[in-house]
């Protein structure tokens, strides 16, 4: 599915949802003196503008990141995340997750970003040259199941797909559940959006069935603009790293607190 632009939605209260989880997760695993494997299937540019045309079109960075970003505190990964951003590219500058992970990892482990999109994946090729790692213009799945179980074995596999193609909601947990099977160790998180019809419940319950030790992450916030259709972010993760359950609930306690209707 070549039509979707993450730019438009880039900092939106569903990133910052699955970007803070990231990071946490990122910092938590990279205080063991062990290399690490990233892998991303959908990665877009890695770089975004919150005051570029699309980021104003849509208004959801405006109802995003500009409202969560003094949420959290300057030592959570995040925050530091989004400092290091700011300082590197300007105090409108917002990074997608490959930019978050490349932020969060160290020299010694590996990076592995997929992206189909001819634009965006040149895009992510000049935002990411500072970092090195490895970029394919090629399909997210297909590099995940060519990977899998990557080296070094440790690792991270992110799963953010657009869900333009409606029967990802009917394919993905087959697809995750046989690359928990090539990959025993690894943690992988899928993002998903909820919709106001959750269309995402059936994914998800089929997860839960196939994998009952997976962690589900769900957040609410209001539409973004009258008749936006998205009105919550999930996260289903495999071999959540330790502490990632306290954490989404502390998480989930400020989406509550901070949007709750006055």
């Amino acid at each position: 599915m070549l039509s979707y632009q993450h730019g438009y939605h880039a900092g939106n209260m569903a990133d910052v949802h699955k970007h803070a989880l990231l990071a946490w997760s990122l910092a938590y695993m990279t205080r063991k003196d062990k290399p690490l494997s990233y892998l991303e299937t959908h990665a877009g540019r890695g770089l975004y503008d919150m005051t570029d045309e699309a980021s104003v079109k849509t208004g959801e960075a405006a109802k995003g990141i500009a409202i969560a970003a003094d949420w959290f505190a300057s030592d959570h990964p995040y925050a530091q995340v989004l400092d290091r951003i700011r300082a590197k590219h300007g105090a409108t500058a917002y990074p997608g997750s490959p930019l978050v992970a490349a932020e969060s990892i160290r020299p010694m482990d590996n990076i592995h970003l997929s992206e189909l999109h001819p634009q965006e994946f040149a895009a992510l090729q000049g935002n990411m040259a500072a970092y090195g790692g490895i970029y394919r213009q090629r399909d997210g799945w297909e590099m995940a199941m060519s990977l899998c179980p990557p080296d070094p074995r440790r690792g991270l596999l992110l799963i953010d797909p657009s869900f333009e193609v409606k029967s990802d909601y009917d394919t993905i947990p087959d697809t995750i559940t046989k690359l928990h099977r090539k990959w025993g160790v690894g943690v992988i998180m899928l993002w998903y959006p909820i919709l106001t019809d959750a269309p995402h419940k059936p994914m998800i319950d089929a997860l839960r069935a196939a994998i009952p030790d997976g962690v589900v992450s769900e957040v609410s916030f209001p539409p973004a603009r009258p008749g936006h259709r998205m009105v919550g972010s999930g996260l289903f993760v495999v071999n959540a790293p330790y502490g990632f359950e306290q954490e989404s609930a502390r998480l989930g306690q400020l989406f509550h607190k901070k949007l709750k209707p006055a």
